[in-house]
């Protein structure tokens, strides 16, 4: 991760796979995606599921165990590129989150950048 001038923390990767981009979209469009997607230990939980598609539409999910867990809610939007889409948080435990999804198609398969930028609260919240 890398700081930007604003204090958020930015971070890229890039990942090559076999397949095309439209396999790449099936599988966000699935509404268990996020669940594989998430390191079992975060316990994350999908609430509600309202997207439309990629690009539109809000996801409800919670992270944490129990009574602890923490309402995540984000919003689907498109990005300026093709085949893409952004999510980001509208209420959250995070000052703020934006995850954005590129496919890229190559000649053996698709790329698939993700770019997270992201701001913790300041002070014990942010903890």
């Amino acid at each position: 991760m890398n700081p930007d001038l604003n204090g958020c923390k930015i971070f890229v990767r890039r990942s090559e796979m076999r397949g095309t981009r439209r396999h790449l979209q099936r599988f966000y469009e699935d509404p268990g995606a996020l669940q594989r997607l998430t390191q079992p230990l975060l316990q994350m939980r999908l609430v509600a599921d309202g997207r439309n598609s990629l690009t539109g539409g809000n996801v409800e999910f919670r992270i944490g165990p129990g009574s602890l867990a923490l309402r995540w809610l984000a919003r689907h939007e498109p990005v300026p590129k093709a085949y893409s889409f952004t999510d980001r948080m509208v209420d959250g435990p995070m000052a703020s989150w934006k995850h954005q999804h590129v496919f890229e198609p190559l000649a053996q398969g698709v790329a698939l950048t993700d770019r997270i930028t992201l701001a913790h609260h300041s002070g014990w919240p942010g903890l």
